[in-house]
Parts: C-alpha cells; structure tokens; sequence
C-alpha cells in the first residue's frame, strides 16, 4: 500500500452566504467552465480478462515446485500442484535458519527487493526483510510462498487444468489447511524440517495458526499479526458483499472468462471488490483525516463528480483488477471466511492449546477488520505466547504494512531471541 499523504488542514469558513448552482461549477483557469466529470481513468478496453501471471510474463524471482496431486478438506483432489516462491539468504548446514513469510489476500512471493521483469511492483515488506532488518536475510533463509489459488504462479483457477484450458469454474474449493498442507509438501522438498519462524498477517496470519497446530513439531516459533483464530460474523459479511460483486458482473461468465479480449473481463467486478475491501482495510479516522469532504480536484459531487475518498477507492480498485486474477480472489476470500482452526479439534481454545511454538502477536489498535480481542484470543489461548504486542497506529489494518519501525522493534527483538534459543 502507499504510504498516505500527511492529513489535510481544514479550510477556513468564511461568511454564510447562498450559492447558485453556476458558481459551483469548477471553472479551468482561462476563465471558461471546466467539465464537472473529470475523471483520470484507466482505458477499460486495456484491462486484460484477468491479471494472473503469465509465464510469458518472465518468471523474475520465482522459483516453482511440482508437489503432486492434493486431497482437499472438502472433497475431491488437484492432480498436480506447482507452488511458486522466491527465497532469499542461505539455509545453514544444520538446517535450522529457516523462516517462512505467509502473504495476505493480494500479496504474492516478491516479499522484498525492487520492481523489475515478472515482479512489477517491489517488495511489500522491503522495510521488514533484508540485509540487517528485522528480518535478517545475512542471518536466516527466507522463503515466501504464492499461497495455492492464487495467481502469481502458485496453481489456482486461472491455471491450466489436466484438459490445458484453464480451470476456471472447475476449481475447487481450498482451505486454509489445504493451502498450508502444500506448503508442507514444499517443506520437504527444500529440506526444511523445521521451520525457526513462520511469520503472517491478514490471510497470511491464518496460516501461520494452522502451520503451528497442523505441524507443531515443524514450527519453532511463529509470529501472528492483525489476524484471528476464528472468521466472525462481520469479515464473513464484508466478504459476502465483495464476492458478490464479482459474481454479478456480466463479464463474470460464471468463472469461464479467460478467453475474453481485453475490456471484456469481469475487471468492474473486482475493482468494485477491491473498494469494498479497501475500505475495511483503513481506519474511519484515517480516511477523515486525509480526505475528509474534499472533492476530486475540479470534480464536484453535486453535479456527478466524486469526492477525493472515492477517487481513492477507484484508484485501488483499478490498480488491482491490472494484477490480480477475479477467480483467484473469489477462492481466497472463500478460504478466509472457512477458516477455523477450532474445527474438528474440539473448538478454539482446544486447538490453541495444541501450539507448542513460542509465538508473538501483534494487534493493530485501530484495525476494523480484524479487531484487536481476536489478537488477544489466540495470545490467551497459545501456552507460549506473551501478551499482545500493539501498533499504535491510525491506519487500521494496513497498519502492519505501514508501520515498519514499529513492526520491526516487535518482530526484530522476538526474532533475536528466536535466534539465541
């Protein structure tokens, strides 16, 4: 995410006065009125039916692993998975430095490192992974893996099927211990025991929960960041809205979209999912502060233009349908609102008291999504966690891709004493 701009000051108020509807059209600056829309879009005829990645894309840092057919937790089997990751560092002799970095919805493998041929946006988290940062690649082997549905190389719905079409509508459904089972298969074929730490927020925070209680032996210690144990009622509710959105666009096809020309995707769909989630992923506060009633530069709301958070949203929401596939988006925000590690084990609690592995939570304090007693649930619930670590922080849940000095202080001093155990 960008970082946001510092808040606007208010305008001054000047006397009351009425206003003709002339006077509140935006004039250009030779005098003449300006259009009313003026709206800075992106060509829908450019967008493409889907923004997976492509091999012809150039594969750039990833590397692939053909792990065999998986039997899923609802039923059925893929024939054959492949897992895209990018590591970083070097697995010591021992085999004991490893670190796995779980992404959340929308994030990928190009965890750290510049924008380039295949990855073109840089790392999301280069503040945190590096040389020297919290995440010391001098220090440990670092792997992030394309969680399995997605679409930055991992299988997903926009992969080849056995016929070679794409699967498309035929995908089916994936939980959060499907996707963290072929992250095990993986495991073992880079050699990985154990992993020292496995680390996520969001999404990738839900993995890094079922890694420690579907393999507690294979987990050393793990940090969990604005997440929960259990999808509520409301993230389910949020997730209903934006699964819908996609699903009603015309050019949706059911899920059979991938011979459609550019513009011709259902790109409206997600982006329309994208504002949705967006707005979940920021703080009421944030958005007053930073935008509050300013309109979109000349546009002006009363006579069909936006405000500037609703250019904000759009701008989001393009941004995303450029790189991300709307199958894949639909089959991890269903994976999301299944996910419970309580089930059949017995209920959460249960399940927490399973994980072995020293663990750190973090809680963003004004995270809407995630609110911050779900954090405090699993500090309570694991035996070797310490109490909740806070981001003070006024950008809701995207704080912990925001607040880099913060998450390293926490994840930097939990992971140092990771590495003296």
């Amino acid at each position: 995410m960008p970082q946001p701009r510092s808040p606007r000051q208010p305008r001054r108020s000047g006397a009351s006065r009425t206003v003709s509807p002339e006077e509140r059209r935006p004039r250009a600056v030779s005098g003449q009125a300006a259009a009313h829309r003026v709206r800075a879009r992106l060509d829908p005829e450019a967008v493409p039916a889907t923004g997976a990645w492509r091999p012809e894309h150039g594969a750039g840092q990833r590397r692939f692993a053909d792990i065999g057919a998986l039997h899923l937790e609802a039923g059925g089997r893929l024939p054959a998975v492949t897992l895209a990751y990018e590591t970083w560092g070097e697995l010591n002799a021992a085999g004991d430095n490893a670190v796995l970095i779980c992404h959340a919805l929308t994030g990928d493998t190009h965890v750290t490192g510049p924008a380039g041929p295949g990855h073109p946006s840089p790392g999301w988290w280069s503040a945190v992974v590096g040389p020297g940062l919290a995440i010391d690649t001098d220090r440990w082997f670092v792997v992030a893996v394309n969680v399995l549905g997605g679409c930055q190389g991992s299988t997903g719905p926009s992969s080849p099927a056995p016929d070679g079409s794409p699967w498309g509508s035929r995908f089916p459904s994936v939980t959060v211990r499907d996707q963290v089972a072929a992250e095990i298969e993986l495991s073992d074929r880079l050699g990985i025991g154990q992993w020292a730490h496995v680390v996520g927020a969001s999404m990738g925070g839900h993995r890094v929960l079922e890694w420690a209680i579907t393999a507690p032996s294979r987990v050393r210690s793990a940090a969990v960041i604005a997440s929960g144990a259990q999808t509520t009622a409301d993230q389910i509710a949020w997730a209903h809205a934006q699964i819908a959105a996609i699903e009603l666009d015309a050019n949706f096809r059911g899920g059979d979209y991938y011979d459609a020309p550019p513009g011709h995707g259902p790109h409206a769909g997600l982006a329309l999912a994208r504002r949705i989630a967006h707005t979940t992923y920021r703080s009421a506060e944030e958005l007053e502060a930073r935008f509050g009633r300013l309109p979109q530069h000349a546009e002006e709301p009363l006579l069909g233009g936006r405000f500037a958070v609703q250019s904000y949203l759009d701008h989001h929401g393009t941004k995303l349908a450029q790189r991300f596939d709307a199958n894949s988006y639909l089959a991890l925000t269903r994976s999301m609102i299944t996910h419970d590690v309580g089930r059949d084990r017995g209920g959460v609690e249960a399940a927490l008291a399973e994980v072995t592995a020293d663990v750190l939570v973090i809680a963003v304090e004004s995270d809407r999504l995630f609110l911050p007693h779900e954090s405090e649930r699993i500090a309570a619930g694991v035996p070797g966690s310490g109490p909740v670590r806070y981001l003070r922080s006024p950008y809701g849940h995207d704080g912990f891709l925001i607040e880099h000095d913060q998450v390293t202080r926490h994840l930097g001093g939990f992971l140092k004493q990771v590495a003296r155990s």
